[in-house]
């Protein structure tokens, strides 16, 4: 069990840990889909999005939007379909409008009267504007793929992280890393000594959604942010006592 009363900054993956990214996936895609009458289930969407995602992400770097527009093309590509141009940018547009996990806002203000926040995002500049607006705090900094060229699972994003940290007097050691995919997040933060939250947002759901299949090890898991700060405050009320 790790010391909670430790760390000075909380980082964050941002889209399936604060921002529910598996619906908005979800709700852009399958209108695309029905409109060419292709019938896939919505573990199968979210399977063929994390395989077409990871793939356009590798070799030299692409900006997210354009990612997103390779996805769709991709899917055309599998089930044998042209996307309209409006289709191939529907997931890119549909970023502005996915919305934090219900329990995200009220956490992240809990958190901020503790400790510094910081996000480290596979996204563009642009795109995470729309969806700080939605999570309602101020984050310290803000690590993007557009900013690194690179997109996590690399280490370099997490590298420019620690590195800006730095400049400001926080070591590694007090940096706690919280997000939702063990493939993206956990194991190259884990692989850079960094300690590690895993929000487990699928627990009891199959199939690893939206990334591809991984095997890690956090040293703490919660279901949701609510009970990460819940379980910070009881040991920050703990450690008071001691």
């Amino acid at each position: 069990m790790i010391n909670l009363n430790q760390y000075e900054v909380l980082t964050f993956d941002c889209y399936g840990t604060l921002v529910d990214w598996e619906k908005g996936v979800l709700e852009a895609l399958q209108t695309v889909l029905q409109s060419h009458q292709i019938q896939l289930s919505e573990n199968e969407i979210l399977e063929w999005f994390a395989r077409f995602e990871s793939s356009l992400e590798q070799g030299e770097y692409r900006k997210y939007k354009d990612v997103l527009r390779g996805v769709v093309q991709k899917f055309g590509e599998q089930f044998g379909f042209t996307p309209s141009s409006e289709q191939l940018n529907a997931l890119a547009d549909s970023i502005k409008n996915w919305q934090p996990f219900p329990d995200t806002v009220e956490a992240l203000k809990t958190l901020k009267q503790r400790f510094k926040l910081a996000i480290i995002s596979n996204v563009d500049d642009e795109l995470f504007a729309f969806s700080a607006k939605h999570l309602q705090v101020e984050f310290d900094e803000v690590v993007t793929a557009q900013q690194v060229k690179s997109y996590k699972p690399s280490v370099q994003n997490f590298q420019e992280a620690i590195a800006r940290l730095a400049k400001i007097g926080i070591s590694s050691e007090k940096i706690l890393h919280v997000a939702g995919s063990i493939y993206h997040d956990i194991i190259p933060a884990n692989s850079l000594g960094l300690s590690t939250v895993w929000v487990n947002r699928r627990l009891g759901l199959e199939g690893s959604g939206a990334a591809l299949p991984a095997q890690g090890k956090p040293d703490l898991e919660v279901p949701d942010l609510k009970s990460l700060a819940a379980k910070i405050n009881c040991s920050i009320y703990q450690n008071s006592q001691s």
